[in-house]
């Protein structure tokens, strides 16, 4: 009798039905998961970062703890990341900067951009606000080219990442004028020497730009999009300023881990990475930022990586920016 119940427990535990209910052996994720910021405590990058982290932990069923190490553009950050475990444990919350442009910015990168991660998700993109100090005398974008022509290398300008950079760099190429650069570690300290003077102009996104503009801070001078935001809707885009047509630089966000991470914990991050981004908290959160969220698979932000990377590329070489 004994036998015959065991044999028919183990026959019932055996079926199909049976076995999709039970948990999968070393189900993921098991642990705290940690996501690295390659920039500093509110940046954009920080910012998009930490709403995507909570979110998705609440998807998951375990936290994600954000880590900022901010320097060099992202690739601080980026490096260490590429250097950890290939276990879903270790995120990189990526951008334009780390994923795209570095790797033509940069004589030599500590780890190969184009193999060293595996794509996750999109997360979302923003543009960017060209402003000045508030002492610049020049009250539109315009002016401000006239007055940097009148002053070659004399104008200022900061950046503490490429998309930063790089829209500085081809504003000025593209309207033929020469600025010198100050580069900084971080956006918020560029921006606290914008407000204070020590810098003339200052491009970045909208979380460390736009409150500063609407405070009366800094000027605003135009925005890096093909249109207008409708946070500050009476902010020309840099084409309309200027009278040219094929500026435009975007900053985005990006989900990666280390190359190497099996495909099924891929899958589970991109689903709730999508998740997240198709909340309608985080939607209405960043709206004011011009944030434009686009889920999709792993395989699409693969793809959207290799054209990124060719196009900041071109961006770089057309600004005529040296690597470093």
């Amino acid at each position: 009798m004994k036998r015959r119940l065991y044999l028919a427990m183990a026959l019932a535990l055996s079926s199909p039905w049976v076995q999709a209910q039970a948990p999968a052996a070393g189900a993921y994720p098991t642990k705290p998961i940690k996501a690295i910021v390659p920039f500093a405590p509110g940046s954009a990058t920080d910012q998009i970062g930490r709403a995507f982290a909570q979110k998705m932990s609440e998807n998951l069923g375990q936290t994600i703890v954000v880590e900022n190490r901010a320097g060099v553009s992202g690739m601080l950050g980026a490096d260490a990341v590429a250097k950890s475990a290939p276990d879903g444990y270790t995120l990189l919350v990526g951008t334009n900067s780390t994923n795209a442009a570095l790797k033509s910015l940069m004589k030599k990168l500590p780890y190969d951009q184009d193999t060293a991660f595996a794509p996750i998700a999109f997360l979302g993109s923003v543009p960017l606000i060209v402003s000045v100090n508030n002492d610049v005398p020049a009250k539109t974008l315009r002016e401000f080219v006239a007055l940097a022509k009148s002053k070659p290398n004399q104008i200022t300008f900061a950046s503490a990442s490429a998309s930063q950079r790089v829209s500085s760099e081809m504003l000025g190429s593209m309207a033929g004028i020469q600025m010198t650069h100050v580069p900084y570690k971080a956006g918020p300290a560029a921006m606290t020497d914008l407000i204070g003077g020590q810098v003339n102009m200052f491009t970045a996104d909208f979380a460390v730009m736009l409150p500063q503009v609407k405070a009366g801070k800094v000027r605003g001078l135009a925005v890096t999009s093909m249109q207008r935001a409708k946070s500050v809707p009476d902010l020309p885009t840099v084409n309309e300023a200027l009278g040219i047509k094929d500026y435009e630089l975007i900053a985005y966000f990006a989900l990666f881990a280390p190359a190497g991470t099996p495909p099924e914990i891929i899958n589970r991050l991109n689903r709730a990475a999508n998740a997240a981004a198709a909340d309608k908290d985080i939607q209405e959160r960043f709206a004011a930022l011009g944030f434009e969220t686009s889920p999709g698979s792993p395989q699409a932000m693969a793809e959207r990586t290799k054209v990124e990377t060719a196009k900041w590329a071109k961006a770089i070489r057309d600004a005529r920016i040296e690597p470093e």
